[in-house]
């Protein structure tokens, strides 16, 4: 437990009648450097473009479930609660309280008088009917999974049901709305910060959604003003936005670039202001921080990297888990990460960040320790693979040099052919990804949307979840998740979440890779800033010249 800096009361977990949380109440042109001003003295004022990606999908927050669509609603929408920048605790934002006595039946208040973008106040029907429409089947929404553990999610979830709404929720008024769990949960109020569970406005049921996922209408710090995905999204602040986050700039524009290396150059010579990624060419003897000349933040974040094999509706020929085990067997990781990443990097010897509660290390081991010999034997005893093993990464970031790298160790141990596969930007890439087309291997990066070790192992490999790429399925692991979530003491519930990801261990559903440090790289019109640890911009954080 810890106070916010601006006296906001971080939620806590509480049974037995407690209070779970009770809160207070581009083009050419210049937008990057000819702007003056901005937050030196509380004014929200001036102007800055930001990089960006393009989102595979039109923003809607139950079908985001990327980073490049989720950055941006991230600024845009407000949900129950949000995660300080600074550590991820939760911290209460349109939520007045989240109650519950069995960590089945939860009672949720929300602030009175808070307003979309739209205008239309923000009730408690609006997030009964957006979690309802993230849940229901004939939507297809991708995060449908984050709604499973409510009731009636199994009969509202079926491709083809008829049923709209799931009975465990429940409008009590305009300000109340109550949820029943399926079963025992005691993770469900930390997972309320997360972008599927974003309240929808009345509006966005008038046309299905149509108009807002071009456009977003939220009740977030930011209103979006113009959304171009091949170019670039503006946002504004809004004005007399009081609650925790606040603006601090009165114009952010999300620039869509298709080369991480152009970002890069432009913050350099001061025509972008901020980049999240800096290429490998700038990290190879840290030449980054000669060119920004300390214009720079890093932090540990929330970030996982692994290959995927891929789903078997696509691609057959990896479902060998020798084979598997061989493949991850024959990377040098470190090798990996000095090559490309001038050692910034810390190799991963399991599926969950350390940056965590309940990291434990040593979940893959000994299968993510480069062994030539073992690897060899045991791709031998797999039979090898028939054709040659490639890695598909999107080709509108820096992978190349580190995919090419992994792939040389990979060929080098083990004899075989190994091809990195690139596709022309992130959207496209997803896309083949979502439809189960891509075949071979694929990078996957993972940024948790809340600080827990259940993150990074449900959503990601529990049977049926929305980012379960390779379809996973391993009935005992969902039901350790299960089993963790059920229980409240938190030590009882990690060690139960770590007894599944040693399932992970034996399977080997993906290859682990690496832990991340994030940098991110500002231009001379930002006197300072700071990075989330989720790895993202905290716009509420930056102090202009």
């Amino acid at each position: 437990m810890r106070t916010h800096k601006r006296g906001y009361q971080v939620v806590a977990l509480a049974l037995a009648g407690m209070l779970l949380a009770a809160g207070c109440g581009g083009d050419d042109d210049d937008s990057a450097g000819d702007s003056p001003g901005g937050s030196t003295n509380g004014e929200v004022a001036g102007s800055i473009a930001v990089r960006s990606c393009k989102p595979q999908n039109p923003l809607i927050p139950t079908n985001t479930n990327e980073t490049c669509g989720g950055n941006i609603l991230d600024a845009v929408t407000a949900k129950l609660i949000r995660y300080n920048p600074d550590d991820g605790s939760p911290e209460n934002d349109i939520a007045e309280s989240i109650t519950s006595k069995n960590a089945i039946d939860y009672t949720i208040k929300i602030k009175q008088g808070i307003k979309f973008h739209d205008g239309t106040e923000v009730k408690a029907k609006n997030f009964v009917d957006a979690w309802n429409y993230g849940a229901y089947g004939p939507n297809a929404q991708l995060s449908s999974y984050f709604f499973e553990v409510i009731k009636g999610y199994k009969e509202t979830s079926a491709e083809k049901s008829k049923v709209e709404e799931m009975s465990g929720l429940k409008v009590v008024d305009d300000y109340t709305f109550t949820v029943k769990m399926d079963t025992k949960n005691s993770t469900f109020p930390q997972r309320l910060g997360y972008t599927a569970f974003a309240p929808l406005p009345d509006s966005f049921f008038a046309d299905d959604g149509a108009a807002f996922g071009k456009l977003p209408v939220g009740a977030g710090p930011y209103k979006m003003i113009t959304a171009d995905p091949n170019r670039e999204f503006v946002l504004e602040a809004v004005p007399g936005y009081d609650r925790v986050g606040p603006p601090v700039v009165k114009t952010v524009t999300f620039k869509v670039f298709q080369d991480a290396t152009a970002a890069y150059n432009e913050v350099v010579a001061n025509q972008l202001d901020m980049t999240d990624e800096i290429p490998t060419s700038a990290l190879t003897d840290l030449v980054f921080k000669q060119d920004l000349n300390e214009r720079f933040v890093e932090r540990v974040v929330g970030v996982f990297q692994a290959i995927n094999f891929p789903s078997p509706k696509a691609d057959k020929s990896y479902d060998n888990i020798k084979l598997r085990q061989a493949i991850s067997m024959a990377i040098d990781r470190q090798q990996v990460i000095d090559v490309a990443f001038a050692g910034t990097r810390e190799p991963a010897t399991g599926w969950v960040s350390p940056v965590v509660d309940g990291y434990k290390a040593g979940a893959c081991d000994p299968y993510c320790t480069f062994d030539p010999d073992e690897a060899k034997k045991l791709y031998k005893e797999a039979g090898g693979h028939d054709g040659p093993i490639r890695i598909g990464f999107n080709g509108d970031a820096d992978h190349k040099p580190w995919v090419e790298a992994t792939c040389n160790s990979i060929k080098n141990t083990l004899g075989a052919e190994c091809l990195a596969t690139p596709t022309v930007d992130f959207a496209t890439f997803r896309t083949a990804i979502t439809a189960r087309e891509q075949k071979g291997l694929f990078r996957a990066g993972w940024q948790m949307d809340y600080p827990s070790i259940e993150n990074f192992l449900a959503p990601l490999y529990g049977t049926g979840a929305g980012s379960n790429d390779g379809d996973y399925s391993n009935k005992a692991f969902d039901n350790k998740l299960r089993e963790a979530a059920a229980l409240t003491d938190p030590a009882e519930r990690n060690a139960a979440y770590q007894a599944a990801e040693l399932m992970l261990g034996k399977d080997m559903p993906s290859i682990p890779l690496w832990y991340s440090k994030e940098f991110i790289g500002f231009s001379n019109k930002i006197a300072s800033m700071k990075q989330t640890v989720f790895g993202t911009y905290d716009l509420s954080s930056i102090v202009l010249k």
